[in-house]
């Protein structure tokens, strides 16, 4: 992601402030991220060298509540990107009504050169660097690019073991067996399903005989392309991931790609699809477009050529503000990242609200509820887009700022 990447955030917070007519005071508030901390750390490899790493924990805005957001270990991970993910994240509990503010986090690292060994380390002594502000009630971080759930068991081991007992709720995205929650790791593409779902209701399109293309097919990525073809009947006609793009005009066969993915670690070479270029992809003519990769995928120089009638974001930041104007005016249906990808962060909420009261709920009533606040959330979008005439992102931009803006004002400013 770009070196501007809070510059973009900042930006798309300045059109919903604007709307909303916020005074300069709460703008200078809400633009900023109250707390940045950046830790430099020794970790022992395998072959008793030592290697140095820099890893951040960024926290947004705590009106609303304790801070939530993921741990990205990637090798371009930044402080602009994670200051940008945080704001978005801040957003993002408020537009589906999450009681949590916004943070971030991340490792320059890239997990995929480190053996399991070198993994636990990093994570147990990041864990160690950022414990004097994590915690159930202060900042609950999540998985996110890169990070999966043993991380996140680690990550909880490490902080209980300081504690002197288990302390579950200090993390969500765990495995089942140390307080994950049933439904997590489905919970992003089953919310970005549901989201969809509305939007098709709202415009009056049928699932049949509608198609779908997927740019990103790690967990994101490929449960939407699975809940899609599975529970909305529409066919899915392209995917990619970082080894190429595979189209087929006829539908893809997701769980054959799935299985292909697995055996090969890659999409380049499945038999059942033509070799594209991701740039081919994301202007296929198609109903549904879900980018799920990267940020910063749809710009200015390729939203002309997004033939899709919606497009819902999986990503985080995946469309630069200047392509939201060229999508708007081409009549496209943008679900922003800020609403489509909730759903992981909203059944990050239930796993950490079973951890406290110790009580867990079974995966059918974990989806009713996510599908209960998803829908919920798409249609109070809606209504603020209709209402005032904005794009759905500037409408969820409004929804969200408007609600921390009143958390703030009420709570006052210290001392």
């Amino acid at each position: 992601m770009s070196s501007d990447a809070f510059a973009m955030a900042q930006q798309q917070f300045d059109r919903a402030a604007d709307a909303l007519d916020l005074d300069t005071g709460m703008r200078k508030v809400l633009r900023e991220c109250k707390r940045e901390l950046i830790v430099n750390f020794p970790v022992l490899m395998d072959d008793r060298s030592i290697e140095m790493f820099t890893g951040y924990r960024v926290q947004h805005n705590l009106a609303r509540g304790p801070a939530k957001g993921g741990l990205r270990f990637h090798p371009d991970v930044n402080l602009s990107e994670v200051k940008a993910l945080s704001m978005w994240m801040t957003w993002k509990c408020a537009v589906v009504n999450l009681p949590f503010g916004g943070a971030k986090g991340g490792i320059i690292c890239d997990p995929k050169q480190l053996s399991m060994t070198e993994q636990q380390r990093l994570v147990r002594r990041f864990a160690t660097e950022i414990s004097i502000i994590v915690g159930p009630e202060a900042d609950i971080p999540a998985p996110d690019v890169g990070s999966t759930p043993q991380h996140m068991a680690w990550f909880m081991d490490t902080i209980s073991m300081h504690t002197g007992y288990s302390v579950p709720a200090t993390i969500t995205g765990k495995p089942l067996s140390v307080g994950g929650s049933e439904g997590r790791p489905e919970a992003t593409g089953r919310g970005l399903l549901f989201c969809v779902l509305e939007a098709m209701e709202h415009l009056g399109i049928k699932g049949t005989g509608s198609t779908a293309v997927v740019q990103g097919f790690g967990n994101v990525g490929a449960t939407s392309a699975r809940l899609l073809e599975r529970e909305a009947g529409v066919s899915i006609i392209a995917v990619s991931d970082s080894s190429g793009a595979i189209f087929n005009g006829h539908g893809l066969d997701i769980a054959e790609v799935e299985r292909y993915k697995l055996e090969h670690g890659r999409l380049a070479g499945y038999p059942g699809g033509e070799l594209i270029t991701d740039e081919d992809l994301l202007a296929l003519e198609c109903t549904i477009l879900v980018p799920a990769a990267l940020e910063n995928q749809i710009t200015a120089a390729n939203a002309d050529k997004v033939k899709a009638r919606i497009l819902a974001e999986g990503a985080n930041g995946p469309t630069s503000p200047e392509a939201d104007d060229i999508l708007s005016a081409n009549g496209v249906m943008v679900i922003p990242d800020i609403l489509a990808n909730a759903g992981g962060v909203t059944v990050s909420y239930f796993e950490w609200v079973q951890d406290l009261q110790e009580f867990f709920w079974e995966e059918a009533e974990i989806n009713q509820r996510l599908r209960h606040i998803m829908s919920r959330a798409f249609r109070d979008v809606l209504k603020i887009s209709e209402e005032r005439k904005l794009t759905m992102r500037t409408a969820a931009y409004v929804l969200a700022v408007d609600k921390v803006a009143r958390a703030t004002e009420v709570r006052g400013i210290y001392p």
